[in-house]
């Protein structure tokens, strides 16, 4: 089954809406699911994405079937990057915001080390994906009628990032990406990104898990990101509010650049 519940119009569900609908990659939990959640608690209707059928069920049910609707397939994947949009189009009849948020990290080592394949995996699943999605999203929807589109990156694309390099070099690319389509896709569609440092979810489980607290005095704040953090910058960029910037990419961080080259 490739999609779940499609959502029902604001006149039919009686809930108080934007009438904006954005498509979230990445979307069943974690830093995706926060923003959806951010988005639909806005009155945007939200179609998320990822691999985990069961998984896409269980968060379109927190959303609400009213509000969101899911399409199960891997982000690299062509036909899942048309199949999301095209159901989209059909159920909704537009596409206003893209949040390029899936990714992958399955390597922990020295570049020196890196497996080849390994690497063009990363770069498939984290670039390419957020390119074809873009592409298929501008064409059907965004082009015509103009939008937004928020890159995922990372701090770890931003700075040297020991032991995980392969996904740094994907995020810098990302932050590229996020350039060269704000500068293409302008005046129509604003493109910008995010930068998070470490946000406690189960992908970034393996950099805080069982010392937390080490891990979060290196914070000025104090702690380390919650998806709510990334969620906020999200709702924000994708909001009439933010409708003079684009081509930007904001670190979210909780202060951690303000220690380069501290002692």
């Amino acid at each position: 089954m490739a999609e779940q519940s499609a959502g029902a119009s604001t006149a039919e569900s009686g809930r108080p809406g934007t009438g904006k609908v954005a498509l979230v990659t990445g979307g069943s939990r974690g830093i995706g699911y926060g923003i959806a959640e951010a988005l639909v608690a806005r009155g945007d209707r939200v179609c998320i994405t990822g691999r985990n059928e069961e998984a896409l069920k269980e968060a379109v049910e927190r959303l609400g079937s009213d509000r969101a609707m899911a399409v199960a397939g891997k982000a690299h994947d062509e036909a899942h990057q048309a199949a999301a949009v095209e159901r989209v189009m059909e159920t909704y009849g537009r596409l206003d915001h893209l949040v390029n948020n899936a990714g992958t990290n399955p390597v922990f080592g020295p570049m020196a080390d890196l497996d080849l394949n390994v690497a063009r995996k990363v770069f498939e699943t984290n670039v390419v994906s957020a390119l074809g999605f873009a592409q298929r999203t501008w064409a059907a929807w965004q082009r015509e009628h103009g939008g937004t589109i928020v890159n995922v990156a990372s701090i770890a694309g931003l700075s040297a990032s020991p032991f995980i390099g392969a996904y740094g070099m994907s995020k810098a690319a990302m932050v590229n990406l996020t350039l060269q389509l704000a500068h293409e896709f302008a005046p129509a569609v604003r493109v910008n990104a995010l930068a998070p440092a470490v946000v406690k979810t189960r992908f970034a489980a393996a950099l805080y898990e069982g010392r937390e607290e080490q891990a979060a005095a290196r914070y000025p704040m104090g702690r380390l990101g919650a998806p709510e953090d990334v969620a906020g910058a999200a709702k924000f960029l994708t909001s009439d509010e933010a409708a003079w910037i684009t081509g930007q990419t904001l670190t979210l961080d909780g202060g951690l650049f303000l220690n380069a080259g501290v002692e």
